[in-house]
């Protein structure tokens, strides 16, 4: 930990060095925090440095659950001491968790009249969490003699977590933070071709490739009214909720064959397509849109950023007729692939839950027939099945008691359940109170939504693990 404090504290500089290039006054609380979480670090890090122990694998859980508390709980702090901003300790940390865990979910208001340090630092986080630090992590800490193996098992989303691109751990994480960062280039200089300024086509760029959904504006995308942005937002959030493996698979092979073979990309690509259809069909035969181009326009746009769990808006979808939002907010349970920057279920389980309840249906009229449930042509081992339900069901009964949480605490139904929907699928926006900010929420409903987004980050499991007695037994 004393390692992440350091390295986390180094990305409090670049917004250092925007502020005084925009001489505006948010310079002073960043460069404070950088001294505070690089000291506390050290402090951290000094007493332990010539420990030379392999990580098990409870210890890859406990590191990765302390990197995101901790490093959310640190990420607070130059907002929270930027006096100006005048927010108080939980909703700085409720916005540094929601950046970290790319939820995109804000509690500012006036984005605009932010300072530029803010603006890109909140950015940042989104960015840093899109892929996660924890990869990253994993391709230096060999060098310092730590194995970073189980950091990967830990922090991986999806089911199938041992699956290597290569022999070893590190080159992994080296493999996909270059394709993560490729991206993110060509991203910015899209944005920038297509009209944004540098600094908001930078800004946007850190968000759209993790899927997080901050921008830099109040009205989001919608601020720039520009066709080309939109354009360019769709292909990267479409390309950012894609397995990194399989573009990993498609730049090493030179060739797109790997996506078209990819089942979990063809269920993912179909439903984005179903989405976006019946979001343009209904806007445009209940003439909420009476011009078809921008039905598509606008329909695509908030189906493919809803469903894909980043969160950008170009209008107040909101308002449309009730049947798009609700299709939405259900299009984000499912999220994005396994292995990507998205949240959500994720694609690759629902395609499981849909081949069991077939396999299931089959038995039921073959009751002596040996089914073997596959993925592509692989078979899947039961226990991946059985992890499969297992996930569904404690995600089910978690989702059920937060929102009965926030309903007794005094939100009504339709905030209660989007507030629960946009933060455990690290989405962002959601319904009724919560559709432009969650500022006007309770202290105790913002800490629990911080919960909600860890959970659903961690995929639910990574973070309950440590609630369980056994794991701590020795």
């Amino acid at each position: 930990m004393g390692l992440f404090l350091m390295l986390f504290s180094f990305t409090l500089l670049p917004p250092v060095v925007i502020d005084i290039f925009y001489q505006e006054d948010a310079a002073r609380a960043f460069f404070y925090s950088y001294l505070i979480l690089l000291c506390a670090g050290f402090i951290l890090f000094l007493p332990v440095r010539n420990q030379k122990n392999d990580l098990r694998l409870r210890d890859g859980f406990v590191v990765v659950v302390l990197f995101w508390l901790v490093l959310g709980i640190a990420g607070a702090l130059p907002l929270y001491l930027y006096e100006n901003l005048d927010v108080s300790i939980v909703d700085a940390l409720f916005e540094s968790i929601s950046g970290l865990t790319t939820t995109g979910a804000t509690v500012l208001i006036g984005l605009d009249d932010l300072p530029h340090g803010i603006l890109f630092y909140r950015q940042e986080l989104q960015w840093l969490g899109g892929m996660g630090i924890i990869v990253l992590a994993v391709a230096i800490l060999p060098m310092l003699g730590i194995g970073g193996m189980q950091l990967y098992k830990a922090e991986a989303p999806g089911p199938v977590k041992d699956n290597k691109l290569t022999p070893r751990i590190a080159e992994t994480a080296k493999a996909l933070w270059y394709i993560y960062l490729g991206l993110t280039v060509a991203c910015a200089f899209s944005y920038w071709v297509a009209g944004m300024n540098l600094f908001d086509a930078v800004s946007h760029s850190f968000s759209t490739v993790a899927i997080g959904g901050f921008s830099t504006h109040d009205a989001s995308i919608g601020y720039f009214n520009n066709k080309a942005v939109e354009a360019v937002a769709v292909f990267f959030m479409f390309l950012g909720a894609i397995n990194f493996a399989l573009h990993f698979s498609v730049v090493r092979s030179k060739n797109l064959m790997p996506y078209l073979r990819d089942a979990e990309f063809l269920l993912y690509a179909s439903l984005l397509i179903i989405i976006s259809f019946l979001s343009v069909y209904a806007l445009y035969s209940q003439s909420v849109e009476h011009d078809f181009a921008h039905a598509f326009r606008e329909g695509v746009f908030q189906a493919v950023s809803i469903a894909t769990t980043t969160g950008y808006v170009t209008s107040d979808y909101s308002n449309w007729p009730v049947f798009i939002p609700v299709l939405l907010l259900f299009a984000s349970f499912v999220g994005g692939c396994a292995g990507s920057t998205g949240g959500g279920i994720k694609v690759i389980r629902l395609l499981l839950l849909i081949k069991q309840g077939q396999r299931e249906i089959l038995r039921l009229i073959h009751p002596n027939a040996q089914v073997t449930v596959k993925v592509g042509k692989q078979p899947v081992k039961n226990s991946i099945i059985d992890a499969v339900w297992g996930f569904f069901a404690a995600y089910v009964a978690l989702f059920a008691l937060m929102m009965l949480v926030l309903m007794f605490n005094g939100l009504d139904q339709v905030t209660a359940f989007s507030a629960v929907a946009a933060t455990i699928n690290n989405l962002g926006p959601g319904l009724g109170e919560v559709t432009y900010n969650y500022a006007t929420l309770s202290e105790f409903n913002k800490l629990l939504l911080c919960f909600s987004m860890l959970l659903g980050r961690l995929e639910i499991f990574t973070l309950l693990v440590l609630l369980m007695p056994a794991f701590w037994r020795k």
